[in-house]
């Protein structure tokens, strides 16, 4: 895990993005000696989101599922005509 001052990878930002890309592994950019930032790969980043966004749908079908076996179902003619469609 490499940290850099963000000053540091300002001025040698071609290395730092190479570095992220091949290694894989995240730079963190630090200011004042704190974590302000990370340059990290594209493709990573990518893959980051989409597991993020799978996790997501599954809490929220977990949550419909614990819903439906806690309070039931509403009958299709009931959410039709709670939804203006009947």
């Amino acid at each position: 895990m490499t940290e850099l001052t963000v000053t540091d990878a300002r001025a040698r930002l071609a290395d730092v993005v190479d570095e992220a890309r091949v290694k894989h592994d995240p730079i963190y950019l630090t200011r004042r000696g704190h974590r302000v930032a990370a340059v990290i790969d594209a493709d990573d980043l990518e893959r980051l989101i989409e597991a993020a966004e799978d996790l997501a749908d599954i809490k929220a079908a977990r949550a419909a599922r614990e819903e439906v076996a806690t309070a039931g179902t509403i009958p299709w003619d009931v959410a039709k005509a709670d939804l203006g469609l009947a």
